[in-house]
């Protein structure tokens, strides 16, 4: 009789799921801790930047669309850039920093998306803090410790493959950009992201710009590989609509100092530099 008993009472009683399914707000966690997992990215890399855009009649503005090559050292963000032309031409040799949010070309594909925009406008020659290097999350008493501070989750959608956050700043609106999240729903790598970024027109206004991010991945680091542009704020003159091609991502293992010193750029000019 007490054997029976006890196995009504093990039936009647159910067993807690081992991995219950994230809440929309814990969910956003892992996808930033599964991003920051890769960080930080390869010391070196290089890659060609396809810029293109609209004009106001709505053709192609070929004066303000180009394409450039990069080489990049990510521990200070250093670039050496070059325009590529027709053919075999290459323009100057020049010093750069691409950054999101700034002034100049967003990138390098590899750039944290999670990263805050900057407090006020950095100039190229400034040099930025080392991203520091991502442990792993640590487990106490079985319970993996993630907290999302930054982003208030609005909604989650199942999307066939993917899952798809709405989500708005908690604080710091201008700084914290991301509006969506697109992922995997079984590894919570990031696919696609909306969010926000400026044009600054020179010597003009600065524009509020939403960016829609398409994400990829390269020798498993995950990459930025196409953006959408589109600038608010009033703004209707040429590149309303813009389009940015991060191809021929590489991670070479080391690349010349001098690439990432512009003083040095004048000794290399006549031997035609990288191209």
């Amino acid at each position: 009789m007490l054997a029976l008993v006890m196995l009504a009472a093990a039936v009647a009683t159910p067993t807690p799921d081992a991995f219950p399914t994230p809440s929309p707000q814990r969910t956003l966690g892992l996808i930033r801790a599964q991003f920051r997992s890769h960080r930080p990215p390869p010391a070196f890399e290089t890659y060609t930047l396809v810029r293109t855009q609209k004009a106001t009649n709505g053709y192609p503005d070929f004066a303000n669309s180009y394409t450039r090559h990069y080489w990049v050292r990510n521990l200070d963000r250093a670039a050496l850039r070059r325009d590529v032309f027709r053919d075999d031409a290459r323009g100057p040799l020049t010093f750069d920093r691409p950054a999101f949010n700034e002034a100049r070309d967003p990138g390098p594909p590899t750039a944290d998306v999670f990263e805050p925009a900057p407090t006020r406008p950095h100039p190229v020659d400034e040099v930025p803090t080392p991203e520091p290097n991502y442990t792993p999350l640590p487990v106490i008493g079985g319970v993996r410790t993630i907290i999302e501070s930054d982003y208030k989750v609005e909604s989650m959608e199942v999307e066939g493959d993917q899952l798809h956050l709405h989500i708005f700043p908690i604080r710091d609106v201008e700084r914290n950009r991301l509006r969506e999240v697109y992922c995997d729903k079984k590894t919570y790598e990031l696919r696609k992201l909306i969010a926000t970024d400026k044009l600054f027109v020179d010597r003009g206004n600065v524009y509020p710009v939403t960016f829609t991010i398409t994400m990829g991945m390269v020798r498993g680091v995950p990459v930025v590989t196409d953006i959408h542009g589109i600038v608010g704020g009033g703004y209707n003159d040429d590149g309303k609509d813009v389009d940015f091609e991060f191809r021929d991502i590489t991670f070479p293992d080391t690349l010349p100092d001098w690439y990432f010193n512009a003083r040095s750029y004048a000794q290399h000019s006549n031997d035609s530099g990288p191209l």
